[in-house]
Order: structure tokens, then C-alpha cells, then sequence
């Protein structure tokens, strides 16, 4: 039974993709190589991955010959205008001017770099340390104007938070105030304590002194309370 055809599709798998880029590539490059051997032809390969990686064999001559070789067989059968010597002559000219201001520009960019100072004059010298005095002042005057705006910025920010904080502290010392307290009720002040009483031959102490053993309180007659015994000497 013969084998059927086998469908050409995109193969989705990322590694499996890039491995049969590399794969394929490298049998390309081998083919390429066979019939520039085999048929005595010039062959030039351009391969871009998928990632955009640039792949180029060259086979019999260099790629830039086969390559101008391509770009006049493709404009071969096209009617060019040839152009007249007028203009040729002016083109070239002006490719001259071109080349020349190229090349000035790039010795003096040098310059600035410090680069090749060495086959200057003093006169060159002197020019180039006064364009670089120039360039030096500009620098420093916009790094100043930026630092001045930087301050400026910065000041207003701290006035506008300075203004802010007294009206936060009153809000703040207003939540946390304590409402005033009731002033406390006055104690009653204690009532002088009754006179002391003695039974008998007692005796009696105060806070004066010692009275005498034999010192001994009269009775009074002092009406005691309904619910006090009443005591008689003896």
C-alpha cells in the first residue's frame, strides 16, 4: 500500500518548531552546497527564523557579488532613463559636500570628546576649550534653574503642611477634651465627741495630762439618752 501524502501545516509546539527550523536549515545549507559543487553555480541563501535571526551562505562567489549580480539581471528587462553627465556630475558633488561635512562633524564630535587632540594647534585648542566653556556654563545654568524650581516646590510644600497642622491640632485637642468635673460635696465636719464619764472611783485620762489617782469626776447632771442605762454610784 503507498504511503499518502503528507499535508504541510504550521507546527503549533514551540520546540518542536525550532528544532525542525534547525534541522531543515541545516539540510538547506547542505543542498545548497551539493549543486554549487555539483553544477558549478553560484547559490546565496537568506534565511530569517522565526525570531528574526538572519541566516546566509554564500557558495562560488561572496554574498554582495550574487547579490549585485540579482539587482542587474531584475533591471535588465526595465527602461532606466540613463541619467546625463550634467547630472552626474552634479550627484557626485554633491555626494563630495556630503562626505566632507560627514567627516567634520565627526572629527569635531571627537573633539568634544577629548579624542585626537593631539595634532591640534593652540589657536584649534583654544577655540575647542571655549566651546567646551560654553557648552559647561549651559549645563550649569539649566542644573541650577532645575534645582531652584526643585526648592521652590519643595518650600510650598512645607508652608502649605505648616499651615495645615495648627487647624489639626485644635481639631484634635477639641476631640480629646475631658468635660469638666462637678467640684465634690463638702464632708461633714465632725461633731465635738461628749464629755467623758467615770464610774466610781475610776480615773480618768485626757489628752491634757494624767490626773491624780485619787481625783475622781462628779457626776453631772447631764441628761443622758433615752436608750443609755442610767448608773448610780454607789
Amino acid at each position: 500500500m503507498g504511503r499518502g501524502r503528507v499535508q504541510l501545516r504550521q507546527i503549533e509546539n514551540k520546540i518542536r518548531r525550532q528544532v525542525t527550523f534547525s534541522k531543515r536549515r541545516t539540510g538547506l545549507v547542505k543542498k545548497a552546497q551539493e549543486i554549487s559543487v555539483l553544477c558549478d553555480a553560484d547559490v546565496a541563501l537568506i534565511v530569517f527564523s522565526p525570531k528574526g535571526k538572519l541566516f546566509e551562505y554564500s557558495a562560488g562567489s561572496s554574498m554582495e557579488r550574487i547579490l549585485d549580480r540579482y539587482e542587474r539581471c531584475s533591471y535588465a528587462g526595465q527602461d532606466i532613463p540613463t541619467p546625463s553627465l550634467d547630472s552626474q556630475g552634479e550627484c557626485s558633488t554633491e555626494c563630495s559636500k556630503l562626505l566632507r561635512m560627514i567627516d567634520v562633524m565627526q572629527r569635531s564630535l571627537r573633539h568634544l570628546k577629548g579624542e585626537e587632540v593631539d595634532s591640534l594647534s593652540i589657536r584649534e585648542l583654544h577655540a575647542l576649550e571655549m566651546q567646551l566653556d560654553t557648552s559647561l556654563k549651559r549645563t550649569r545654568s539649566r542644573k541650577n534653574q532645575l534645582m531652584v524650581e526643585s526648592i521652590a516646590q519643595l518650600q510650598k510644600k512645607i508652608d502649605q503642611r505648616e499651615d495645615s497642622e495648627p487647624q489639626n491640632l485644635s481639631q484634635g485637642l477639641a476631640s480629646l477634651a475631658i468635660p469638666p468635673c462637678e467640684p465634690p460635696h463638702p464632708l461633714p465636719r465632725p461633731t465635738s465627741p461628749p464629755p467623758p464619764l467615770s464610774l466610781g472611783g475610776t480615773s480618768h485620762r485626757n489628752e491634757v495630762g494624767d490626773l491624780d489617782a485619787g481625783t475622781l469626776i462628779r457626776p453631772t447632771n447631764t441628761t443622758l439618752p433615752h436608750w443609755m442605762p442610767r448608773l448610780t454610784g454607789e
